[in-house]
């Protein structure tokens, strides 16, 4: 890979006694055993959980464009862990000589996570925590009821509870398993999500205590709420369960998003009063000197008064006046008269990388688009699309600046990236049926994420393709938008 992904491969080849006992387990030739020989991508980058999902797709993508890829045996533990933990990519691919390759994709992080925490080995192959939770509770109630048997009698003589796990107890004597760490918070989201997000402390064993407070085996737990209560982004550094971290983002998102709806009613109407079009240009540079990635984030900072309207509308008067400055009028009239004797520009797909022109980040244009292009002082000749966001803006503000392009006539053999924005139902097999679709056609995937959107209960599923034209663009979207548990999908 030259990308700059650092990783490290870890190979395996399954043993003759390994493959005999499931070969007989599952009851299947040894054809049938497709992780005879397995692969490991280990790649060493920042836990943060947004970029080892990007990576591990990119891996994904540049492993299946080399290798044929069994949809059916895709394993996808990113977007959707397992109950213990456990998160990985798996994917069976034929190598060059037809045999068939199990290859499995993680961070370091996931794999030490797979190896030695809850997930650890035994677990993945599906051997369930709670035998360990029957073994120790049998022992424990052998003691209790039959003391004569064992050396004292006493509660010393209690066997140790399963490693990475504590059991605790409501106050009606219902016991709960926690994961080893957790909090008097955790423990709230273990018994419901509203009475987690409700929660404001406890009390373990009769004391009051904080929602930090942290839990061990054999405490009696009783959680104390307030409707009143509301979660912040600290409680989940105050969580270690998938669940109350899950629950937890969830409730600060929608507080976001009606914060921002809040903060665009608002700006909307302040810009109109103060008689301020507000263009997108305009308002990319104001989340940019408010220091927010995200238009949502932004709004949500006024809605909350975090940003000073006043202040900001400032901001806007000092863009307007530095825009007139007589240097941008000279730029201006020099372009003018540069097109005035200029004929259409020709864009040749064999080479879209050019000197003379790029393409524009904002709509990425595909060979066959209807396309138009913008001289820019700082990047010479953007090209656009003609149904782009910006289009209708830089046409009626700057009509001096816009060149006449086409493609040229012959095929393209480049490839143009591309990204498609999918609205699915919460359901794993989609994730195959998309990957399916996209191999059934000459496109190349370059990046894949997906996220669960709390308002519609679905995913959010973001499709970065590499595509040699709009009419193959045109075939992916159709039969993407075919699928059953598709509910939209369009490019961005």
């Amino acid at each position: 890979m030259d990308e700059g992904i650092k990783y490290k491969l870890k190979v395996r080849t399954k043993t003759a006694w390994s493959i005999y006992n499931k070969m007989r387990k599952q009851k299947v030739p040894f054809e049938g055993v497709y992780d005879v020989f397995a692969i490991r991508f280990i790649i060493d980058c920042p836990p943060d959980p947004d970029t080892e999902k990007a990576l591990c797709w990119k891996v994904f993508s540049y492993v299946t464009e080399e290798y044929e890829q069994d949809t059916n045996r895709l394993r996808d533990w990113l977007t959707l862990p397992k109950p213990n933990g456990y998160e990985s990519l798996h994917i069976t691919v034929r190598n060059r000589d037809g045999a068939y390759i199990e290859v499995q994709i993680r961070t370091k992080r996931m794999d030490e996570t797979a190896e030695s925490g809850l997930a650890s080995h035994w677990s993945y192959k599906g051997i369930s925590h709670e035998a360990t939770l029957d073994t120790w509770l049998k022992s424990v109630r052998n003691i209790l009821e039959h003391p004569a048997e064992t050396s004292s009698g006493y509660e010393d003589d209690l066997p140790t509870p399963p490693e990475n796990e504590i059991f605790v107890f409501t106050p009606s004597g219902e016991l709960r398993k926690l994961a080893a760490g957790a909090t008097v918070l955790d423990f709230a989201f273990d018994i419901h999500s509203n009475l987690g997000i409700k929660c404001t402390g406890g009390k373990v064993n009769g004391k009051a205590v904080s929602i930090r407070e942290k839990l061990n085996t054999g405490d009696i737990v009783e959680i104390l709420s307030s409707k009143n209560q509301k979660p912040s982004s600290d409680w989940l550094n105050i969580v270690v369960s998938s669940k109350a971290k899950s629950k937890i983002k969830q409730k600060l998102a929608e507080v976001e998003f009606a914060k921002a709806d809040e903060g665009k009613e608002l700006l909307n109407r302040k810009m109109k009063n103060w008689k301020i079009d507000l263009s997108d240009d305009m308002l990319a540079s104001l989340m940019k000197k408010y220091q927010h990635k995200t238009l949502r984030s932004f709004y949500a900072a006024i809605g909350e008064g975090e940003i000073d309207l006043f202040e900001l509308r400032d901001r806007i008067q000092e863009d307007e006046t530095a825009a007139k400055a007589p240097e941008e009028v000279k730029v201006k009239t020099s372009l003018g008269e540069r097109d005035k004797g200029d004929d259409i520009l020709v864009l040749n797909a064999r080479n879209v990388r050019g000197m003379d022109y790029k393409m524009a980040k904002c709509c990425n244009p595909v060979f066959g688009d209807d396309v138009f292009g913008f001289l820019s002082r700082l990047h010479g000749i953007k090209i656009h699309r003609m149904s782009c966001p910006n289009a209708a803006r830089l046409m009626e503000q700057y009509p001096y600046l816009i060149q006449k392009v086409r493609w040229s006539d012959n095929p393209s053999t480049s490839n143009f990236q591309v990204t498609l924005r999918i609205a699915a139902a919460h359901e794993p097999s989609v994730i195959n049926e998309i990957m399916d679709v996209v191999g059934s056609f000459r496109s190349a995937m370059r990046g894949f994420n997906v996220v669960d959107n709390p308002r519609t209960g679905g995913y959010d599923i973001t499709l970065k393709l590499a595509v040699p034209g709009n009419l193959e663009l045109d075939k992916v979207l159709s039969q993407i938008r075919a699928l059953r548990n598709v509910e939209k999908a369009n490019r961005s």
